[in-house]
């Protein structure tokens, strides 16, 4: 069984619509393209070092016709590995599937997505933010990249939404900031819910 792994830009808050543009998904949202300015040679290392392995994408319908537009007319690392590889597409609606390679899922979103891990080693989910929290929801991930930027914008789709479930994360490495104070987190999918307990108890040795 291979592993599913989602790469997510955030901000403080949480926000994780349009980091790319501002036509990426401007309907409502005025700060499209708000990643752009805090980009530095770290934190593009540590995004080239996320793909390493790659071998199909997982994409919402509005991520694969920006990533179809473009990534075809690009002729660098990442074209070459996008362009090579299967491309799965999340959609209720009949998208035009023009990238070569790609193929739409069924409707049993859960299963289907299975299915590809079952296919592949190693599935990247990019952008996609109701596709995210419907894989985060369902639990079918194996692990969250998260970049968090030092912005916070009081608006926009967050990662998490109302219909997320309690789940239990580790953090497989220490956490990287990056010169312009973007800190890039990396969790693994963990076992069970969440507990809880009595912070001023004996053995947390608070309040004593």
């Amino acid at each position: 069984m291979g592993l599913i792994h989602i790469e997510v830009f955030a901000t403080l808050d949480l926000v994780g619509q349009a980091p790319g543009g501002p036509d990426e998904d401007p309907i409502g949202f005025s700060f499209g393209g708000w990643q752009a300015p805090l980009i530095d040679e770290v934190a593009g290392a540590q995004v080239d070092t996320a793909y390493e392995g790659t071998d199909a994408l997982l994409l919402g319908r509005r991520t694969y016709d920006i990533f179809a537009a473009f990534w075809p007319e690009r002729d660098d690392e990442f074209a070459t590995l996008f362009n090579a590889i299967p491309k799965y597409v999340a959609s209720r609606g009949r998208p035009q599937l023009s990238w070569a390679g790609s193929t739409q899922l069924r409707p049993d979103l859960a299963g289907a997505v299975r299915e590809i891990r079952d296919r592949h080693e190693h599935v990247t989910v990019v952008g996609s933010l109701n596709l995210v929290q419907t894989l985060l929801r369902e639990q079918l991930f194996d692990r969250l990249d998260l970049w968090v930027h030092p912005i916070v914008l009081g608006v926009g789709k967050k990662l998490f939404d109302d219909g997320a479930v309690p789940t239990n994360l580790a953090l497989l490495e220490p956490p990287a900031a990056s010169p312009k104070g973007t800190v890039f987190l990396r969790y693994g999918l963990a076992g069970g819910t969440p507990e809880t307990g009595d912070m001023a108890a004996p053995d947390r040795g608070v309040g004593n």
